[in-house]
This record gives structure tokens, sequence and C-alpha cells, in this order.
């Protein structure tokens, strides 16, 4: 995280001594301290809650009117979250939160120099009423669903600012903040709004904006006076967390045209600059992620990430993710599964060692003994079960590939049909970032090689990591990100794929390694 600029933050724990009340100054408690707040912000407006009055003349006394005042800024003014005593010292804690449909990645940081304080990643409990986010709308619709799923996401929400507030001996009432990005669906169902007509003609959201909640509001175990940012989105499908991953590209401060690409339960693509931003979202994602494969996994240890053939003696060179997030060749306890990168990884690699051919289809002759037959339909022992975490053996059907083909052809028609739209060549792009946990391991030349994305140089792709929890962190620590948040949701034009007549055209010319126009991916040597 970048350094932290006090004097841009919008969330301030407010040094104020006060002078105590005499019969020469018998100003109210509460005018007092609002007096002391408005001196030292240079402010005109500042808002207390009746809750907090309540409470004030018995705060102030107690620390003989030496005390610190944690407050936020809103649209019309500053607004007090808490007063603490000046001399218990302790700075504030925000919390940026990844709202993730599979998993949820929480950040505790020092809102007073922007430091990072902890991290803590889970499985997002709603998984267990439904994997994906229809089933979860579907049951929201059932009497008391809205309500369960919001009551398990919050309840294991606190039980990890629980523990994180603990582990770093922090008081949770020192947290008086939280930035939130997830998809329309997932912060719909964090909020408890009813998600029935995202998936629904006319597919609208309750609200795009929804502005800053208290986390009392929310029952949230940190300060309840805490204001909750939760990122804007475009409509149904398009969310926050796309929102905050725009925000931390940076490609609204470039004047190159850029792509930011998200894979997740779809893929999410957004192309631009910083005086236009276009959007669009299409059913690519689940294949990229390892979802079709009979073996795919999303990206944990054990799962192979990586793969090497040598085209001379087609041996296999296999490469797992480890425990501490690195990548090395597997050895000790063999693979489990592979995800999406190296599911990639592993077509490229057939199809430049001439194991497959330029439709996705086995070469029986090259392939030799590693192909059989399972259930009538052709299948590559890509791990033996001798060599096999799970000890059977891993096998990549003709089945796999070919889910590999429609999604790599999705993504690609996907990126040709937004550029087409702004009349950009696919060559004139000048970044590629590649955002979540797919962009942390996918190899663009492997991806280059299928045809799945763009043949431009490798220098162009940059692969992010989680946009969505640093663009979060971003929004709370500065009030500029913040405002840039919003900006960015009224400046984008968003591309309904559905309704474009040329896609299915495109697509189906994208239907091969790497492509039926062989011109547009010159560093893919012509094997087949």
């Amino acid at each position: 995280m970048k350094n932290h600029k006090e004097g841009r933050s919008w969330i301030r724990n407010l040094p104020l001594q006060l002078s105590p009340p005499s019969l020469k100054d018998n100003t109210a408690d509460v005018d007092r301290l609002i007096r002391g707040i408005k001196k030292g912000l240079e402010a005109e407006a500042v808002r207390i809650d009746f809750s907090l009055i309540k409470k004030a003349t018995q705060t102030l006394r107690k620390y003989d009117y030496n005390v610190r005042a944690a407050v936020f800024q809103e649209r019309n003014g500053w607004c007090l979250i808490d007063i603490f005593g000046a001399r218990e010292g302790g700075g504030i804690y925000g919390l940026a939160l990844d709202l993730g449909s599979s998993t949820l990645v929480l950040r505790l940081m020092n809102l007073e120099d922007g430091e990072v304080q902890d991290e803590v990643s889970f499985h997002n409990p709603q998984i267990e009423i439904g994997p994906d986010i229809l089933t979860r709308i579907h049951f929201a619709a059932h009497e008391g669903g809205l309500s369960r799923l919001q009551d398990i996401l919050i309840d294991r929400l606190n039980e990890e600012i629980g523990r994180l507030a603990e582990k770093n001996s922090i008081n949770p009432k020192s947290i008086v903040g939280m930035s939130v990005a997830g998809n329309t669906t997932m912060t719909h169902l964090f909020l408890g709004l009813d998600p029935y007509w995202i998936c629904r003609e006319p597919y609208i959201p309750v609200v795009n904006s929804p502005g800053l909640i208290t986390s009392y509001e929310l029952g949230l175990t940190i300060n309840p006076g805490a204001p909750v940012l939760v990122s804007p989105n475009v409509g149904s499908y398009f969310g926050g967390d796309l929102m905050a991953g725009i925000l931390a590209s940076g490609m609204t401060h470039q004047s190159e045209v850029s792509f930011l690409v998200d894979v997740g339960t779809n893929a999410e693509v957004v192309i631009g600059n910083r005086d236009w931003l276009m959007a669009c979202a299409g059913a690519a994602g689940p294949a990229l992620e390892g979802g079709v494969a009979s073996m795919g996994m999303m990206a944990a240890p054990g799962v192979i990430d990586h793969v090497r053939i040598d085209p001379v003696t087609r041996e296999f060179e296999i490469r797992t993710i480890q425990d501490d997030g690195s990548d090395k060749a597997s050895q000790g306890q063999g693979p489990v599964g592979i995800c999406g990168s190296g599911l990639i990884d592993l077509v490229a690699q057939l199809y430049l060692a001439r194991m497959i051919d330029l439709r996705g289809k086995f070469v029986s002759d090259t392939c030799g003994d590693r192909l059989v037959e399972i259930d009538e339909i052709k299948h590559l022992i890509v791990v033996p079960p001798e060599a096999s975490g799970t000890g059977q053996a891993l096998t990549l059907s003709q089945t796999d590939i070919d889910g590999l083909i429609r999604s790599k052809a999705a993504m690609y028609t996907i990126l040709t049909t937004i550029a087409n739209t702004v009349n950009i060549p696919l060559k004139e792009i000048g970044r590629f970032y590649v955002a979540g946990t797919f962009g942390s391991y996918i190899d663009p030349q492997s991806a280059i090689t299928i045809g799945m994305i763009p043949d431009l140089p490798i220098e162009t792709y940059i692969s992010l990591g989680n946009t969505s929890l640093e663009g979060a962190s971003m929004a709370l620590l500065s009030g500029g990100a913040k405002q840039a948040l919003f900006q960015i949701r009224d400046r984008i034009t968003y591309l309904e794929l559905n309704v474009n007549q040329g896609f299915m055209n495109l697509f189906s010319a994208a239907k091969f390694i790497p492509h039926t126009d062989r011109s547009l991916f010159p560093s893919v040597k012509t094997r087949n």
C-alpha cells in the first residue's frame, strides 16, 4: 500500500484539548465539542448522532476534556464516529473487504499511516446454501431466505473481525471505518437488499450507489458509528468489485488505451483511458477458473498451475502451487487437480507438441499411450495414478478441451467486440491488465497460443492480483480515491453483448487454435 497522506483522508483521528466549562464559559458540552471539531478540521458543518450526544457529557468529563474525536467526511460536512481519551493512546483502524461469491478477503489497516496491519481470507459461508449466485437469489425469494443469507455472512465476518482484533491487540471499537467491494448480488446480500430482480427482466438492482451506512445498521461488531463504504455498481452484471478494480489499475490516469480483465463467475472487461470507459461482461469465466475440466479446481496448494511438454520427447513437466503460494515442480505428494491457468498452459502445450490439432481434437499418433477411452470419451492421462495426490489418474477429456475452446473463444470475442465498438484495433492496446487470482497465475504466452487474448508483446500484459481488495483499500484511506470510485461509475458506458449482432460470427471464428485467421496471431507458429 502506498504511503497514506493524512490530509487526504476522509476518516480522521482528531486530537482535541477542550477548555472545561466554567461560569465564564457555560457553553453546552456538545456545542463545545462541535466547536473544537470545526476548529480542528477548519470545517463549517459537523454532525453528531443522538446516540453520541447522550454520552458526550460523561465521556468528556471522564477524560478531563482531553479527547480524540474519530470523524468521517460526508457530503455536507463531517460526522462524529466516537470519542476516545487522548491519554489512552492507540490509533484508529479500518477494514477493507473483497466480498467475493466464493472467497472473502478481509484486510485490517491503520487509518493514520495507511499501513496494512493484517489480512485474512476465508470461504464465503453462503456457499453452504448455494455455490453460485443464481441459487442464492432464488433462496432469498423464500420466506426468511434473505435474512438467512445476510445473517450467516455478517456472523462469519464478525468472527473474523474478532480474531483480527485480538491477534493485533486492537479494541474493535477503534475500528472506525470499512470499505466493501463486491459484485451487485453479493452487495445486495451483504446489505440485506432483495436481489430478486437482478436476474429477471428488466434486470435491475435495488440500488446502484448505496453510499455510506453505519456498521450498527448492518450488525457489524466494529465501532457502531463506523461508516461502511459500499463500492457502487453499474446495473446487475457489472459490480462494485470492478469499480474498485478500475480504481486500483490506474487506467483512468493514463492517456493510452488499456484493457482490464477480471475472470470470475463471468469474464468482465473494461476498455478505456483517462477520457472514457466502456465495459461489458460475458460468460467465459467458469472454464477459465478451472471449472469445466473434470479435474478442474480453484487455485490452491497442490493444484497444477503450470505445464510444459517437451516437443520432442513429449515428456510432461508439472508444477503445482505450494502452501506458500510459490510454484515448483511437483514432488512428494502429487498434484490433486488443475486450475484455470494450468488448464490453459496444458492445452497450449498440447497444441505446440502436436498432441491436439487446431480444432482442439486429440491426435492419436502423437498422444501415444497417454490417450485412453473412458465411457466412450477420449481422455489424456496428464498425471498417472502413482504420481497423483489423489491416488487416481488426473485426465483431460476431449469434452474438457471442447469446453475450454468455447470459453477461450468467448473471451477473445468479448475483447474483439468491445474494441470494435470503440473502433480501436487490438494491436493498439497500450496495457492489458489481468486481475484476480486468475491473473496472478496465468502465463500470457499460453493464453496467446490458444487464442484467448490478443497477440500483443508480453510486456503489455500486467498481472494486478486482487484489484477488488486493493481498490477498496484505496477508497478507505483516501477521500480522493473514494470520490474517484463514484466518478468512475458515472463515466462508464455499458455494452450489452446479448444484443450485439456480430458477436456470434466472431465467436465461431475464434473456436480454433489460435484462430481461423492465423494473421491475428503471428507469434504462434503453425505446427499442425
